[in-house]
């Protein structure tokens, strides 16, 4: 249990609160470059409480501004993409990608007070199929070296989805590596032949297991949890009946980002990102170690998922999640289908937009959670502090020598198991087609 004073700031994420100040020195997903396809691309953003709209200019760069016009609060949104910039359709204040007012057309003849005008922006870089934003002070940090980041753009499929829920308690879903083996329980175990761009559908690591039956027959993990220079390394060990061990690596991206391996081919990384306290986005930028990901038929996965243009989750509270009782007897754990992202949203959503952990019990299996709210304090108390530079990948170095993380699972003899998950990791890296994954 902690304080309703420290749950208010591990989950506040608006301007001027501790966590949203931390976000704000980091990039943050901001919308899918899919978002912008068509002959407008002009996207409204809801990001960290801010209301903000993005759009691409005549010349192809990016502009992402604060949605109210300066003038009488207009919404931009409307906007017209005119002149290499957004014109306000209420009176034609004009503005380019920076904010700037350029021309003010009601105005008298000659009069220079557009130059005094200038909207909130914020600097864009676009990466892999998402539109990333710098809302903190200062020039922004590069992105860091991430495999998806890395990676081209042929082997990298981008999505998200809405939670109606609080950032934190979507991301700690990500970093609880014991929920799979109920939550995630499949009674029946499908042909892994089927499994392209499904987690947990897949043979576990290098065998014919198929990871459902290894999280339904192994659910109590050994969890132990490293500092690493970009938040946190956790590590699942299930130690099978004949003296190995499943080895399962994923990590903690500060501040909100998990790393996890979806099959031998494939890692995730996903990003929480609060739209306000109430609301946020996973982002998921799926990257492949070996041949260009199939994104029309990974889309088409997601879309049969999700409605557009908000990317809502068409199970959802409002229709119990799609759960049926004849399907929870004999075919999944919840039945609530055999997508586990909608299993992850019944469990960050059901207990509410913000969950009050003055009611919370944490156990053994929770010290990646445990350790996780430790960084995020210090962080938010080093900001405080006027101490920027201590935050990982913080401006004290360069987040672009950070390469990895390990995103891995494999299985080995009990006696070797340190060894073993960096061996294979190496050796999917070493045999990656279409670009050099290999960790320097």
């Amino acid at each position: 249990m902690i304080s309703q004073e420290l749950n208010d700031a591990l989950t506040q994420s608006g301007p001027g609160t501790p966590a949203g100040e931390v976000m704000r020195r980091y990039w943050q997903p901001a919308a899918l470059s899919d978002e912008l396809a068509g002959t407008r691309p002009v996207v409204p953003v809801k990001l960290l409480g801010e209301d903000l709209v993005l759009f691409r200019d005549s010349e192809g760069e990016l502009g992402l501004i604060e949605r109210a016009c300066p003038h009488r609060g207009a919404d931009l949104c409307y906007g017209r993409l005119e002149d290499n910039g957004l014109r306000c359709p209420f009176h034609g204040w004009h503005f380019d990608r920076t904010g700037q007012c350029v021309e003010q057309p009601g105005e008298p003849e000659g009069s220079q007070m557009h130059r005094q005008i200038r909207n909130k922006s914020y600097p864009v870089v676009e990466r892999n199929g998402i539109v990333f934003a710098y809302m903190g002070p200062g020039d922004p940090p590069p992105l860091p070296g991430f495999d998806c980041f890395r990676a081209p753009d042929s082997h990298v499929f981008a999505f998200k989805g809405l939670w109606e829920c609080n950032w934190l308690q979507a991301m700690e879903v990500g970093i609880d590596p014991a929920h799979a083996s109920f939550l995630h329980r499949f009674l029946q175990d499908e042909d892994p032949a089927d499994s392209y761009g499904k987690q947990f559908r897949d043979t576990a690591a290098n065998t014919d297991i198929p990871m459902t039956k290894l999280l339904r027959d192994y659910p109590r993990p050994d969890i132990s949890v490293e500092e690493t220079d970009y938040g946190l390394r956790l590590i699942a060990l299930r130690h099978l009946d004949d003296g190995r061990t499943h080895v399962r690596v994923t990590n903690q991206i500060f501040p909100q980002a998990i790393s996890i391996p979806m099959s031998r081919e494939m890692i995730i990384t996903q990003w929480h990102v609060p739209l306000d306290d109430r609301r946020c986005y996973w982002y998921s930028m799926f990257t492949s170690f070996t041949d260009p990901v199939d994104k029309e038929k990974m889309r088409d996965q997601r879309l049969k998922e999700h409605r557009l243009p908000d990317y809502a989750p068409r199970k959802n509270k409002r229709n119990n999640y799609g759960y049926d009782p004849e399907e929870q007897a004999g075919e999944t754990y919840t039945g609530m289908g055999l997508d586990i992202n909608v299993h992850d949203q019944w469990a960050v959503e059901s207990p509410g937009p913000i969950f009050d952990r003055t009611k919370e019990h944490l156990g053994k299996t929770d010290v990646a959670i445990v350790r996780y709210r430790r960084m995020l304090r210090a962080a938010m108390a080093a900001l405080e502090q006027g101490n920027a530079e201590s935050l990982p990948m913080g401006n004290g170095g360069d987040p672009a020598i950070i390469q990895g993380p390990i995103s891995n699972d494999t299985i080995a003899m009990t006696s070797d198991w340190k060894a073993a998950y960096t061996a294979s990791d190496a050796e999917r890296r070493a045999g990656c087609t279409g670009w050099d994954a290999t960790i320097t």
